[in-house]
């Protein structure tokens, strides 16, 4: 990290930290910075021009990809955390948000008695950031992960950013985080808007009061096997994902630790992921545990119906509107296994795996392949490359949904 950014975040932290030292202590430091003051003061200043060049030259320089990552080989992880996030609290008495702005990333102070750590409020969104064919950053669609926060929170009895703070929020994140942008083409800055009902309480309630935090992470690939790599998915028999009336169409946190012990068996098995069933049937294709699903007959594409137990996917959305925009006959409505096993293609979505092909789904031990071997379907790559197209701004960009972050 180049000292400037060094310091800038140490003066940011300053700022938004509680001060522990003691008065004599204080009075020290003011003095030292009386005497730091006093001596700039007494030192020759270059002309305007001089300073102004640096300026430009610092300012060029900023947002460009920092050398300590290996862009070569970026997976899907913590590794290439970026050094600082976006804070706001809400206060449930004063009914009014209050931006903290950007902070280094770190721990975040909490009692054991917040309400998220004893009653579950927690709901998350995920987004990207890439650098375009026109040598900008930019986002996709954030305003509606701003909406589906909203709603989330509304399922889950939490105070929601407002969509212009959520947006202003990712922006500062991206921005202060610029370097972490990979080189276009080689991954993106992945976004992990988080609201957490921060405040402590002990009897079942809202909290008295909330965090909104944007921290985000280099990242490549989802899957093992690259970005275009057909997956295998097991469906899943044992457990479901969710049930009628309750929260999976919500991004809530407690939608994901329940799966993990089905998602690690499969991957033990050589698996990339889980295909989850609907609860009431037990019969059709629900969602995948980090993405939705489609079924391709042709020129017809199926996905399954929006219930109130599947994620509201903004690539999902996205993709429907593609594919009829292409010609495509999109149905919301549902799969069953049989119908799926039987399908030309199927292919998942979401913000993190993009547009993946699978290349064979297995279920109660019978296992289907799909198309060529290690090849996506060709209706799939038809679909990524347009999606891609407009993320990367390759394509014009019809719909409005690029959104450019100013540096």
């Amino acid at each position: 990290m180049a000292l400037a950014h060094q310091l800038q975040l140490h003066q940011i932290g300053c700022l938004h930290r509680p001060t522990l030292a003691c008065p004599s202590r204080l009075q020290a430091s003011c003095n030292a910075s009386q005497r730091n003051a006093a001596a700039l003061r007494a030192t020759p200043r270059p002309s305007l021009a001089r300073t102004v060049a640096k300026a430009v030259t610092e300012t060029e320089a900023v947002g460009a990809p920092t050398s300590s990552i290996d862009w070569d080989n970026l997976g899907f992880g913590i590794q290439g955390v970026a050094p600082s996030m976006f804070v706001a609290t809400f206060d449930t008495e004063t009914g009014e948000w209050s931006e903290g702005g950007v902070q280094p990333y770190g721990p975040l102070p909490m009692y054991p008695s917040a309400q998220v750590l004893n009653y579950g409020q927690a709901i998350f969104e995920g987004l990207k950031a890439q650098r375009s064919t026109r040598d900008r950053i930019v986002l996709f669609r954030p305003t509606s992960n701003a909406e589906r926060m909203q709603a989330g929170a509304a399922r889950m009895s939490m105070a929601a950013p407002p969509e212009d703070l959520f947006v202003r929020g990712v922006e500062a994140a991206v921005r202060s985080n610029a370097s972490y942008v990979p080189p276009q083409g080689k991954g993106s800055l992945y976004l992990r808007p988080l609201l957490i009902g921060s405040g402590p309480i002990l009897g079942v309630g809202p909290a008295p009061s909330y965090t909104f935090i944007v921290y985000a992470a280099s990242v490549g690939a989802y899957f093992k096997g690259g970005q275009l790599s057909p997956i295998d998915l097991l469906v899943e028999t044992r457990f479901h994902r969710a049930a009628p009336r309750g929260t999976g169409g919500t991004k809530c946190a407690g939608n994901y630790s329940p799966g993990l012990g089905s998602l690690a068996a499969a991957k033990a098995e050589g698996y990339s992921d889980v295909l989850y069933l609907d609860a009431k049937h037990d019969n059709f294709l629900e969602e995948v545990s980090s993405c939705n699903v489609f079924a391709v007959y042709g020129k017809t594409i199926r996905t399954p119906p929006l219930a109130g137990t599947i994620l509201p996917g903004v690539t999902r959305r996205s993709v429907i509107e593609l594919a009829r925009a292409k010609g495509y006959t999109v149905e919301e409505a549902p799969v069953s296994v049989a119908e799926a096993l039987a399908a030309d293609e199927v292919f998942t979505t979401g913000t993190a795996v993009v547009l993946c092909s699978v290349g064979s789904l297995t279920y109660q031990g019978t296992k289907q392949r799909y198309g060529t071997e290690g090849q996506p379907g060709p209706v799939a790559l038809e679909l990524y490359e347009a999606l891609t197209g407009l993320q990367q701004e390759r394509t014009e960009d019809p719909f409005g949904w690029v959104h450019h972050v100013p540096l």
